[in-house]
């Protein structure tokens, strides 16, 4: 019989696996083979591959927006809220680059994973959505379209981390250095697009 810790196990390698593999070519076999278990021991916990992915969904959204809550609570006002945020993704992908890598996969997939990942985080985005329109209103960023702008963000700074065949190709390794100066070139193309400069 699996012991207590075997599902958290399988969880952390199935999200490794659809992170950086991608769904499709995880293979239940494979998976169960590097963490020396049978495949009917995944089936034990997770009674087929959707049920596993949705599994590791839930319990990816449940971090992420833990990690962003507690980035928030430590935050002041205004662009240091948004400062906050993009320093605590730049040190996700540092630290746990696996639950950025399945953000984009989900985003790759489409429903079903897509949409429960979007219900999990519905409340983080509605909140920032709520940030940015008192932001527009109290004129101290740019008006745009909040939810328009909410996914130009998430699209560039989700890109910046988790795209390193791109960032190859542009002639940039990943290092911890070059995510640093990234996180850098991204805050200031965000604050020179956000923020109304004061007058004078």
């Amino acid at each position: 019989m699996p012991t207590p810790g075997t599902s958290d196990r399988i969880l952390d390698a199935a999200l490794a696996s659809f992170a950086t593999r991608g769904y499709e070519a995880t293979s239940l076999d494979a998976t169960a083979k590097s963490l020396d278990l049978t495949k009917q021991s995944i089936l034990y916990w997770f009674p087929s591959k959707d049920a596993l992915l949705e599994a590791v969904i839930a319990r990816s959204a449940r971090d992420l927006s833990e990690a962003l809550e507690t980035a928030l609570r430590g935050a002041g006002e205004g662009w240091a809220r948004v400062e906050a945020v993009v320093r605590s993704v730049f040190r996700l992908a540092a630290r746990q680059p696996e639950l950025l890598g399945l953000l984009r996969e989900v985003g790759r997939l489409g429903p079903p994973a897509a949409t429960q990942m979007t219900l999990a985080l519905g409340p983080l985005v509605a909140r920032a959505t709520a940030f940015l329109e008192a932001e527009m209103d109290a004129g101290t960023m740019r008006r745009h379209d909040p939810g328009l702008l909410l996914l130009a963000i998430y699209s560039t700074v989700i890109g910046m981390v988790t795209e390193v065949e791109v960032l190859r190709a542009l002639g940039e390794e990943p290092t911890a250095r070059s995510l640093v100066r990234r996180r850098a070139d991204v805050l200031q193309l965000l604050r020179s697009a956000l923020l109304v400069e004061p007058a004078g």
